[in-house]
């Protein structure tokens, strides 16, 4: 189903007319209406908003199916938990540690640690260094 049928869709099922979705996305009505029939193509911040206006989760606008998804737990292979480093332990909490401080970064900062990391693995580079591009001093 294409995106702007399903917006069409779920505003009606809301019952709301596209001056209820002005006054609750702060979207002109203009805008709704060239949405509702492809004349424009939303951003995803619209497409939330959207979202917000309907009361529907973000992935309603691209799921055609009526049950909600389930979500699925990752969860490390049985047989190899014991062996895998950052299963268990301190190991675990380092690496949590480790992903809850990339998640602030930004994507250059994101960038820049894994060209570090990278040049740091690489076995060819002579101190691992260079080419690396330096953060920028705020």
């Amino acid at each position: 189903m294409v995106i702007v049928e399903r917006l069409r869709e779920l505003r009606k099922a809301k019952n709301l007319s596209q001056g209820d979705v002005e006054q609750r996305t702060g979207l002109l009505r203009s805008y709704t209406s060239r949405v509702e029939h492809g004349q424009t193509i939303p951003n995803i911040e619209t497409l939330a908003k959207y979202a917000r206006a309907f009361g529907v989760p973000l992935y309603m606008l691209f799921y055609d199916g009526t049950a909600p998804i389930k979500k699925k737990k990752l969860c490390w292979p049985k047989a190899k938990a014991e062996s895998v480093w950052g299963a268990r332990g301190k190991e675990y909490r380092e690496l949590r540690l480790f992903a809850k401080a990339m998640s602030r970064m930004n994507a250059f900062e994101r960038q820049l640690l894994l060209d570090l990391a990278s040049k740091m693995a690489s076995r060819n580079s002579g101190s691992g260094l260079r080419g690396v591009a330096r953060p920028v001093q705020r």
